[in-house]
């Protein structure tokens, strides 16, 4: 196992990672902006206003873009797995 075959598999999970991650990231910085512009318009400072519709939203991108994430995550382990000979070796 080489040098160069560690960092081409960090830089795979790394990948991977951000990807699984990003929509529901972005979907919370999202939904978190638009509750501040309302609450900052609206001048209502509720603590649950922040936080039921982000966790709604979350919730809604998780179930919609979950088969993919799942997909991408499985095929990633498959491929994973189906290197270890050839990285060991």
């Amino acid at each position: 196992m080489t040098s160069e075959t560690v960092l081409t598999l960090v830089q795979q999970t790394l990948w991977v990672t951000m990807m699984l991650s990003a929509p529901l990231l972005l979907t919370s910085l999202a939904m978190g902006l638009l509750v501040s512009i309302f609450q900052a318009a609206t001048q209502i400072n509720e603590m649950t206003l922040s936080f039921i519709p982000k966790l709604l939203a979350v919730f809604a991108v998780g179930v919609l873009a979950g088969p993919w994430m799942i997909r991408t995550f499985l095929e990633f382990t498959r491929k994973l797995f189906e290197d270890i000979p050839g990285i060991i070796g």
